[in-house]
């Protein structure tokens, strides 16, 4: 539904569309724009949806340009197929151009994480520092590692409207990937939540959730989140262990108990923590998998029935 023209997120739609998939945002083209601008296209299993959810938004107007804040899995999985319905251009941030330009799996972190992806094409860097021009808007490219050492956010200064992707939400932030594969993240992070605090801002897009307007407290839910995970590392692991177990049912939806033991045996990260924090009392990183599944089922966030595990 059209925004008023007081609200900072005026010729915005925003498409809130859970966890497997990030949000969408389109920006509606401004006067003399040849179309609107897509931020983030979603996962490879809600491709089909993510293209009627645009047609319908854009309600016959042209779409100009897709931008990915980042490539993990639930932002560009749908690149390819987007780019191909509307035959628009893809920016995404530098650092892994090469990688996209060969495909190469490893650098883009879905063979590490044992997720879906559809190969896909770029045709343009968006650049910390530079600016896109979509809806009538200035929108200041800014980096915005810890999540992912190559996000970015983008920020409408004269309107106040942050697109956070997964640096911000109302209730913390992404899991920090470089901490989990034996790398510095958290003091990027810390940074990042920094020069949030420094900008003017009104609304907050994130990646997951519904948009938001108090910045200050979530930033503060954010800096007491990220105080815990630096004391006890240890604690980001077994979370990210149970994010993505739960992601992987939310992509097959159900799996025998027995096979998803062996994907997360074979997924590189998940090797990784266990041998950088493997669990007291625990001999083997199928008990652990196990031990997650059954924690999980306990939480409601899946069910075990007769040796499958399904989502829930």
């Amino acid at each position: 539904m059209p925004r008023a023209q007081a609200d900072p997120l005026a010729g915005i739609y925003v498409l809130e569309r859970g966890w497997l998939s990030s949000n969408n945002v389109l920006v509606h083209a401004g006067p003399g724009e040849a179309g609107a601008l897509l931020v983030d296209t979603a996962h490879v299993n809600h491709a089909p949806q993510t293209l009627d959810l645009v047609r319908h938004a854009l309600a016959g107007r042209p779409l100009a340009c897709i931008a990915n804040t980042h490539l993990h899995s639930d932002h560009c999985g749908g690149n390819a197929t987007l780019r191909q319905a509307f035959g628009v251009p893809v920016l995404m941030p530098p650092g892994l151009a090469e990688a996209v330009d060969t495909w190469d799996e490893d650098r883009l972190s879905y063979r590490a994480t044992g997720q879906r992806m559809a190969p896909f094409r770029h045709d343009g860097l968006l650049r910390p520092g530079e600016s896109v021009r979509a809806g009538g808007r200035d929108w200041e490219v800014l980096a915005a590692p810890g999540h992912d050492p190559h996000m970015v956010m983008l920020f409408d200064r004269a309107q106040g409207v942050l697109l956070s992707a997964d640096a911000l939400w109302e209730n913390g932030f992404g899991l920090i990937f470089p901490e989990l594969e034996g790398e510095p993240g958290f003091d990027d992070q810390q940074a990042v939540l920094d020069l949030i605090a420094g900008l003017p801002v009104r609304v907050v897009v994130p990646g997951h959730g519904a948009p938001f307007g108090d910045a200050r407290a979530a930033l503060e839910r954010a800096r007491a989140r990220l105080h815990g995970l630096r004391t006890d590392p240890a604690r980001h692991a077994r979370h990210a262990v149970k994010v993505l177990v739960k992601y992987h049912l939310m992509e097959e939806q159900s799996q025998p108990l027995p096979g998803l033991v062996a994907w997360a045996e074979g997924t590189p990260l998940l090797r990784a923590v266990w041998e950088r924090h493997p669990p007291a009392g625990l001999q083997s990183a199928a008990a652990w998998v196990e031990q997650v599944v059954m924690e999980l089922a306990g939480s409601g966030a899946l069910r075990v029935e007769g040796g499958r595990v399904h989502d829930a």
